[in-house]
């Protein structure tokens, strides 16, 4: 096994993962931005070596920079885990060619699944069920209008590289399509250096389900059942939970079944997400393949008791996967709150500043993921995110019970978050019934 692996990230996840080495016995260190000096966590790696400034350009994209401090830390692995350069398949190659073995797939599968015009060929020869749009990247207006006329609309752009909305635009009429293609590539662009867009067919009142997936470098792909993401805002994941309530368990079988080939197919190696959006008729059609540990992947951890980043680990070094299929069993029910340092009275503006009081829940069945203690500041130079409640029991409804529980004793003082906003939604009847879609939650909040 490896002896010492370089955490590439920050947070929530850098903390998960120096866990997990830490379990199974391996050193790790964990880089730093002058931003994140002194953060808690920073003491139970082995090691910590800062980088540079705050701003992320300077820091955790620095490909330059984070490869100088895993050569001076001499380790044999970095874990990108989420964000950052984490689906950068140029960072992947550039790891290997240092001889530095990277936890996440090839750049060659990365590159056949993070582009999502590539993926969807993939997905196609796989069986995979796809939305129809274009089959390509598209530039040309006249091109879009017509596939557009042919598939219907309202229809969306989408950015073929990259995700979190940017680079995405939804159309109701061709004169909106031909305005926003080129705004969509600009925005796709600066974002993540591709300005590559596709139109698909877009749905209006839909679910996001998704699927776990692990795969090995021996041709093993095993599925961990799905998590149903509808819960968003601005695209945005608000709250997370597994399985999905209300939704036929043949058809999720089959579609857990096709994301697996998918993975295999593409020999792919780690930890992945396939993402699906399902109409109302629950008919599927595949939005993406992300190539990278997920933030809620803490959700199917308490379901199935498979340990993901574990995984990720043992699957870099070149073991086969520790399951098999028939080895992976659902048992109950888990729901994750995203809690944010934003102020949902005030447009989810940032809230960053001193943390003087922390006391997180606990109990039966509460998880609580984060990097965040009593004197912790909330820099401004990263995502709002600073932690993650995750709650198991037996059933939706008392995981429904304990959530709103666990929420009630959380007490984050005297910055903003959404800890109240995540109390309202589960007293919400129609989450409670499981009748939501992707945008429940932006009506709920006019």
């Amino acid at each position: 096994m490896f002896s010492r692996i370089l955490i590439a990230n920050r947070g929530e996840i850098a903390l998960r993962v120096i866990r997990a080495c830490r379990e199974m016995n391996i050193e790790s260190v964990v880089v730093y931005s002058e931003a994140d000096k002194g953060a808690p966590y920073l003491s139970l790696a082995d090691e910590a070596i800062c980088i540079g400034p705050g701003p992320s350009k300077e820091s955790y994209l620095n490909i330059p920079r984070i490869i100088a401090a895993a050569e001076v830390a001499n380790v044999d692995a970095i874990h990108p885990g989420y964000g950052f350069l984490s689906e950068r398949a140029e960072f992947a190659q550039v790891c290997r060619d240092c001889k530095i073995e990277f936890i996440g797939p090839s750049p060659e599968a990365m590159g056949r699944l993070g582009d999502k015009v590539a993926c969807k060929i993939a997905a196609k020869e796989a069986g995979v069920p796809i939305f129809p749009g274009s089959p390509g990247a598209i530039e040309d207006e006249d091109e879009a209008a017509k596939i557009a006329e042919k598939i219907g609309y309202p229809v969306i752009i989408k950015a073929a590289a990259g995700g979190g909305g940017r680079g995405m635009r939804v159309c109701h009429n061709e004169a909106a399509l031909r305005s926003n293609l080129r705004n969509a590539s600009t925005e796709a662009k600066a974002a993540f250096g591709n300005g590559a867009v596709f139109i698909e067919k877009f749905l209006e009142h839909a679910r996001h389900i998704e699927v776990q997936v692990l795969g090995d470098k021996h041709g093993n792909a095993v599925h961990l059942f799905e998590r149903d993401c509808s819960m968003q805002r601005r695209h945005q994941k608000v709250i997370e939970e597994a399985p999905a309530p209300g939704v036929d368990r043949r058809k999720i079988t089959a579609l857990c079944e096709s994301a697996a080939k998918l993975i295999r197919e593409a020999h792919y190696a780690g930890a992945a997400t396939v993402e699906f959006l399902m109409d109302k008729d629950q008919n599927f059609y595949m939005l993406e393949v992300n190539t990278r540990v997920q933030v809620e992947h803490p959700v199917t951890e308490q379901v199935t008791g498979v340990d993901i980043v574990k995984e990720q680990i043992r699957v870099a070094f070149g073991e086969k996967l520790s399951i098999r299929q028939e080895d992976v069993v659902v048992r109950g029910h888990a729901i994750e709150c995203r809690i944010n340092a934003e102020d949902p009275d005030k447009n989810f503006m940032p809230s960053p500043g001193l943390v003087a009081r922390f006391e997180p829940p606990g109990g039966p069945g509460v998880r609580m993921d984060t990097h965040v203690v009593t004197g912790y500041t909330v820099p401004t130079n990263y995502d709002s995110m600073i932690g993650k409640l995750i709650v198991h029991a037996p059933t939706r409804r008392e995981a429904i019970i304990r959530t709103e529980r666990a929420l009630r004793e959380f007490r984050i003082e005297p910055i903003k978050t959404t800890i109240a906003l995540h109390r309202r939604l589960m007293q919400n009847s129609a989450f409670q019934e499981g009748g939501i879609d992707i945008h429940f939650l932006e009506r709920l909040l006019k």
